[in-house]
């Protein structure tokens, strides 16, 4: 007979902790209740718990301040113990700075049992994989991954790329949301889809959601779906994103795009895993993975208040960052080759190939739209070269990019002789604003540079037009 996890459930209400009790005693675990966190942190050095329930309030003010310190003393005492909050609308502040200070997820009530336990097992397998700290890690071998899980249709072996499929393998199992960064073409998407393949869902549906293309009055009905008659053009009724996901995993892509007020909403479906569809009262649940992802920086726009701070704290209990093809460059050569590959069967061309010194060249290129700019321009060299083996000078020469990268081979490899250091700057500086539409915090940020140094620069060389 399998041993029973402790677990242990700290909450002030009798009614919740025997109700908790209860239901964990049924799913194999062993619930000790603590009706206040002294006495529950108490328990810490007796039992060996495989996880903490804890409620955010003690008093009647329910300020939330009393879970929050036990939180905080519980890890301090057992950093690795994950713990689970409790928490209700009025205490959602309190409940992401728990989550700041170590809290695995956050809980609203009234709870659904289910989704609390998923939440519980969820914290506890992360807490199992985390590394041991001050162990040197090296990066597994591409093999070493493959054998152990389905990257297929990833292309690459550059360590910074195994560092993140190391991580995906290490999360898909489990139902934690996943928020995945990274510049646009990436390969987010196919990130997305790997942990899918690689969790316990994978046989259920990947329901795939540009945010970015949805507007925000069609929101609720591309998310939560509509009734006939819901609204004018309703001729039917239609099944919602989330209802499809149900069982299976929900990919949102260009998540920096919502606005404010859908992000509210779409919130709501998060914590509590039931909508309304339009024109309807019935509310339905769906059980469903979160994976998000953008090519935004969240953590900035949380900042500039265009992005709810509970949202990214619900979105991305793991966070994966896609490094742009130009920091690994040695898997520019492997993909390129790899859509050689692709053209053989999708256009019915063979024989072609890609020389040792145009691999090499493709390296050097600046490629700021990542995977997807490589893929289209070989796709389209291949297409237009004559050559069996193509060479730098057919890439050179491709119509579709030859215009576009002219101003990069200038800055990289065609500097003028005799243009002093000087020059160079205001080359430069008034390059930075072109591209910016003269908009000098973006321009200072793409020159590494303040804007008040920016400023300086503008003024030394005479730059005018520039608007902040």
């Amino acid at each position: 007979m399998n041993q029973k996890l402790p677990l242990l459930i700290i909450d002030d209400d009798e009614a919740v902790r025997k109700s908790l009790g209860f239901f964990f005693k049924h799913k194999g675990f062993a619930p000790l209740l603590a009706p206040n966190p002294q006495e529950g942190i108490a328990l810490l050095d007796e039992f060996d718990f495989a996880c903490v329930i804890l409620d955010m309030n003690f008093k009647v003010e329910t300020s939330g301040e009393e879970g929050l310190s036990a939180l905080q003393q519980i890890k301090r005492q057992s950093p690795k113990l994950p713990v689970v909050l409790l928490t209700g609308w009025g205490t959602m502040e309190l409940a992401v700075e728990g989550m700041k200070n170590g809290a695995a997820d956050f809980v609203n009530k009234p709870w659904d049992n289910e989704h609390l336990l998923r939440s519980v097992q969820t914290a506890m397998a992360l807490s199992k994989q985390k590394p041991e700290v001050n162990v040197v890690q090296q990066s597994p071998s591409r093999k070493k991954l493959d054998n152990q899980f389905d990257f297929s249709q990833i292309i690459g072996q550059d360590p910074k790329l195994l560092e993140v499929l190391e991580t995906v393998g290490r999360v898909a199992k489990t139902d934690a949301p996943v928020l995945i960064m990274g510049e646009s073409g990436t390969g987010k998407e196919l990130i997305a889809e790997a942990i899918h393949r690689n969790s316990k869902r994978a046989g259920e549906s990947f329901v795939k959601v540009n945010l970015g293309g949805i507007s925000n009055s069609l929101f609720e009905s591309e998310m939560f779906g509509h009734k006939k008659g819901a609204f004018t053009g309703a001729y039917a009724d239609r099944e919602g994103r989330f209802a499809i996901a149900n069982k299976g995993s929900i990919f949102l892509d260009e998540m920096g795009e919502l606005d404010l007020n859908s992000q509210v909403k779409l919130l709501r479906v998060l914590q509590e895993r039931k909508f309304e569809p339009l024109g309807s009262s019935k509310t339905q649940s769906a059980d469903f993975r979160i994976v998000s992802a953008t090519n935004k920086v969240l953590p900035e726009l949380v900042k500039e208040g265009k992005f709810r701070e509970d949202l990214f704290f619900r979105i991305n209990l793991i966070t994966v960052w896609l490094p742009p093809l130009r920091e690994r460059k040695g898997d520019i050569a492997l993909l390129a080759q790899h859509f050689l590959h692709q053209l053989s069967e999708t256009y019915g061309i063979s024989g072609k190939s890609i020389s040792a010194e145009a691999l090499k060249w493709l390296q050097k290129q600046p490629l700021h739209g990542n995977i997807r700019e490589l893929k289209n321009w070989v796709e389209s060299t291949v297409l237009m070269a004559t050559n069996e083996e193509l060479q730098v000078s057919d890439f050179q020469h491709n119509p579709t990019y030859i215009n576009a990268f002219q101003n990069e081979e200038v800055k990289e490899e065609l500097i003028p002789e005799g243009v002093t250091l000087e020059e160079m700057e205001m080359m430069m500086v008034r390059k930075a604003m072109e591209d910016h539409q003269y908009k000098v915090a973006p321009a200072a940020k793409a020159l590494g540079i303040s804007r008040n140094a920016l400023y300086r620069k503008l003024e030394k060389y005479n730059i005018s037009n520039a608007k902040d």
